[in-house]
């Protein structure tokens, strides 16, 4: 699964979890930092990335919208970088089932 780290979180997560999650990349990177949701929305359609963000406007478009995108929602207020890395690589298993999963377009974890 390819991720699209959304503004909210750190570009450092890339490096980090390059191994669990190749091809990732963030919106800083791909020029998207002052891009607005529909716009990065777009840029991870086009580019077969799934967004990970701690922002609920995502969840709402993929309810409006539907997938893909598909949308990692992170759910786990104020916290560390190495938390959301933890996180992530606590639940690769379930990510890497919800890539392939036709019916669900966003995955919450907490």
């Amino acid at each position: 699964m390819k991720l699209l780290f959304d503004h909210n979180l750190s570009p450092a997560l890339v490096r980090w979890l390059a191994p669990e999650f190749p091809g990732s990349t963030h919106v800083a990177d791909e020029g998207l930092d002052k891009a607005t949701d529909d716009e990065i929305w777009k840029f991870a359609k086009d580019h077969d990335l799934a967004i990970v963000t701690k922002d609920a406007d995502y969840s709402d478009l993929s309810t409006v919208r539907g997938f893909p995108p598909k949308v990692v929602w992170l759910q786990i207020g104020n916290c560390t970088n190495r938390q959301v890395e933890t996180l992530l690589r606590t639940h690769l298993a379930a990510l890497e089932a919800f890539e392939t999963d036709t019916k669900l377009g966003v995955m919450a974890l907490y």
